[in-house]
């Protein structure tokens, strides 16, 4: 073996391939790192093909606001080994770069896009995905043009972020952007105000609502109070500027964003895998 321990955790370091792999390619390449390389991005190559139907459920969430231009991203790997390694981590930055500069808000307009001459974006992660010997996909994008403020969250502190808020203001409001974004990540509201709410997930509530009452056996002269009761409470609980704001539940989100003379106007929340 013309090979050592060191040189095997390089090639993974490096690669992001599993340790048997780079031993093989080592092998293969009689002890030449740069050959070694080349092996397994060969071999990953041959391979995306089969990755495709694997569940890319780690990853990280990466965001940016620049000039009241706020994106974010989730960058999916099939495990966490491959989420902190820092090639990993440097694809991200770079597809993140390229988000903020092309003005492009939809996902399969952004990975038909180039990030370099003659290569799209989704050449680079083909590429990802041969190097580092697992299925990464950019699972989604987000987009908001406009006063923006942006909040990430580890889960884990070995881990890169993995979950992330960007919110659009109406006016720009630093501080209290920062706050509604981390309030948002911690109470996942579904939408902005009750107006948003869909018509139909509303009466889908009132139906639920309506069944739970009648089998905790409550009065039929009550019934309605009972489920428009419940059906306000499932609002607000989805609703954003409705929420008791995490820092002062005496308030709701709406009186902290009206005492800064602004509002939200839209605002995503990713969880990687969810």
């Amino acid at each position: 073996m013309n090979y050592s321990a060191a040189d095997v955790k390089r090639l993974r370091e490096a690669t992001a391939a599993g340790m048997l792999d780079c031993k093989k390619a080592l092998d293969e390449a009689e002890g030449d790192f740069e050959k070694a390389v080349e092996i397994i991005r060969v071999k990953g190559l041959k391979g995306i093909t089969k990755r495709e139907g694997r569940q890319a459920s780690n990853g990280l969430v990466i965001a940016k606001v620049q000039n009241n231009y706020g994106v974010m991203l989730e960058l999916n790997s099939e495990t966490d080994f491959v989420a902190k390694s820092e090639r990993f981590q440097a694809l991200a930055t770079e597809l993140l770069e390229h988000l903020i500069e092309s003005n492009i808000s939809d996902l399969e307009s952004f990975l038909a896009s180039e990030i370099k001459p003659g290569r799209k974006v989704q050449d680079i992660i083909d590429e990802a995905n041969a190097t580092m010997g697992e299925k990464i996909e950019v699972r989604r994008i987000a987009v908001l043009d406009g006063p923006a403020a942006v909040y990430l969250h580890r889960t884990s502190p070995d881990l890169p972020p993995q979950l992330g808020v960007l919110v659009q203001l109406s006016k720009d409001a630093v501080e209290v952007g920062k706050d509604i974004a981390q309030h948002i990540a911690a109470f996942a509201p579904s939408y902005v105000n009750r107006e948003d709410v869909p018509a139909e997930l509303i009466e889908n509530e009132r139906r639920l609502a309506e069944e739970t009452a009648r089998n905790e056996g409550k009065p039929e002269a009550a019934l309605v109070k009972i489920v428009e009761g419940r059906v306000t409470g499932f609002v607000k609980e989805v609703s954003l500027i409705e929420q008791a704001f995490a820092k002062d539940a005496k308030k709701t989100v709406k009186q902290i964003l009206d005492e800064a003379g602004t509002a939200v106007k839209a605002f995503h929340r990713f969880r990687v895998g969810q």
